[in-house]
């Protein structure tokens, strides 16, 4: 849980004048301007949305929750939400795993089922990750710091391991059968090289592991997709590729994790300052650089867990700078990756306790009770773009084209988080197939951003019934603004952590 593109892009992009993007500094201004050359015309290039697809979530036992299935609902709603990943669902909770008075393995997949049907119910899959140990199946009592205390040890007995990963899958298949399961995902273990696994020494026990699952995976069905290191801060993914592959170890997708406040310390070994806008993205490309270069070059990569912190930080993940920060993010890391799981679409979470009060920098794109974040919306406004992404050259935005030709533009205006940043003027020039108008959606402090309505009503710790449907209602995006367009151009104003999405259907 815990190489930027946009030089390959610039590097391609040069000379094309049409799509191309600048930056102007007002001499002695408040605001900034720029201009943004909308060209239905341009080069283009596909857009998967490869950042909507996972969501992590809190732990497996919290998905029998009523809140963590509503929202779920909530998140799946406004995008293309398809799998969630969460820790812990061989957690003894969970009660996956006991032993006879003799010592030989008992499984109960009641809870189990409860959990899956429950997500298939709604409409996701599963990314299963597969942890932590059973304290009947652990070499010695390791319990993590985290609340629900996971045993981080590894097992005492690999052979009870491999019935228990055995019959885990093979009850997995007679449920939901193997057309089924063979879209899931199976990772094994959670941040190996953290303490979130007591394994000596670290790496060499982790690839036991590891070796282990994914043997015993493949044998109930080859179908079945696993894949790992798992890591945080990317590490391991040259180490574990080559590991799997000298030893033919079955291996289908290279996941890892980072987080925008990481330190360059921890994942790339300098003592650079890298912005929290920068991190993730650069982080992304090293390990998509190891496995172009690795043994194994065609392995999809998971980004398994993101977010701007790791922390809890109100004024990142709880504010409207998520906006910026996550557009800017798809910007950067488009192409370098195929699919990337935020942390977490819900604050259902007990990793630090019982939540005490509705905005404390949570994770979630939904806080507790059911109230929408600026981050929800951000993902709701993304979720809108197009298909394709048209040629630009900007820091701070991305110009796009659906399938039905309407043109569509998210642009920001990216502010440090608690900072007071200048407004930006944006004057968006459209080129070949002009329309007349075009809808404005915004997320800023005065859009889709609950908080001075919280605020006004005194930040209450445990808001009354009535004080809850007032905030949902005060998180719901604005609803769009109409502007004409007049000499092929609209000027918009962009406040501080304020992001935009521009659409433009087709003239006739």
């Amino acid at each position: 849980m815990h190489e930027s593109p946009t030089s390959f892009f610039r590097s391609i992009l040069l000379g094309v004048f049409a799509t191309f993007i600048f930056f102007v500094s007002l001499p002695a201004a408040a605001q900034t301007s720029e201009t943004v050359v909308i060209d239905a015309t341009a080069p283009a290039t596909p857009l998967p949305h490869f950042w909507e697809h996972i969501f992590g979530s809190g732990r497996a036992i919290l998905s029998l929750r009523a809140s963590y299935r509503r929202d779920l609902r909530e998140v799946k709603r406004v995008t293309d939400m398809q799998y969630v990943r969460f820790h812990a669902i061989f957690h003894d909770e969970v009660g996956v795993y006991d032993e006879s008075p003799e010592g030989n393995p008992v499984f109960n997949f009641s809870y189990v089922d409860q959990i899956y049907d429950g997500l298939l119910a709604s409409g996701v899959r599963p990314f299963a990750e597969l942890s932590f140990m059973p304290k009947k199946l652990a070499a010695r009592e390791v319990l993590h710091a985290f609340w629900y205390k996971p045993d981080v040890s590894p097992p005492k007995d690999y052979g009870k391991w491999d019935v228990m990963i055995t019959q885990f899958a093979e009850h997995l298949v007679q449920r939901y059968g193997i057309d089924e399961v063979s879209h899931w995902y199976f990772e094994v273990w959670n941040e190996p090289n953290l303490d979130f696994w007591a394994g000596e020494p670290r790496q060499a026990a982790y690839f036991e592991l590891y070796d282990h699952t994914a043997r015993d995976l493949k044998a109930v069905n080859p179908r079945l997709r696993v894949g790992g290191p798992a890591t945080a801060q990317a590490a391991w993914a040259d180490a574990f590729i080559r590991h799997c592959a000298d030893n033919k170890i079955p291996v289908d997708f290279v996941s890892s994790h980072v987080y925008g406040n990481d330190r360059a310390e921890d994942v790339f070994g300098t003592h650079e300052t890298i912005p929290r806008d920068r991190m993730v993205c650069r982080a992304i490309a090293k390990v998509h650089e190891q496995i172009k270069s690795s043994p194994l070059p065609k392995l999809p990569l998971i980004w398994s867990e993101f977010n701007a912190s790791y922390m809890n930080e109100p004024d990142v993940t709880d504010s409207a700078y998520m906006g910026p920060w996550l557009a800017d993010t798809i910007r950067q890391c488009d192409g370098l990756v195929q699919e990337m799981s935020y942390w977490t679409f819900s604050d259902v979470f007990e990793e630090q306790g019982v939540v005490k009060q509705p905005f404390y920098g949570g994770y979630g794109l939904i806080a507790e009770d059911g109230i929408p974040k600026p981050a929800f919306n951000a993902f709701l406004l993304l979720h809108r773009l197009g298909e394709q992404r048209l040629a630009a050259a900007s820091d701070s935005a991305l110009v796009t084209r659906r399938s039905d030709g309407t043109l569509v533009v998210a642009a920001w205006n990216m502010t440090e988080p608690g900072a007071t940043g200048a407004a930006k003027q944006v004057q968006f020039h459209f080129q070949h197939g002009i329309a007349a108008k075009i809808q404005v959606t915004r997320v800023d402090s005065d859009h889709g951003d609950v908080h001075k309505a919280y605020r006004a009503m005194g930040s209450p710790r445990y808001p009354t019934r009535d004080q809850i449907e007032k905030l949902r209602a005060a998180a719901q995006p604005s609803p769009p603004e109409m502007h004409d367009v007049k000499n092929a151009s609209v000027t918009l104003t962009i406040p501080a952590e304020g992001l935009v999405l521009v659409e433009a259907k087709p003239a006739n």
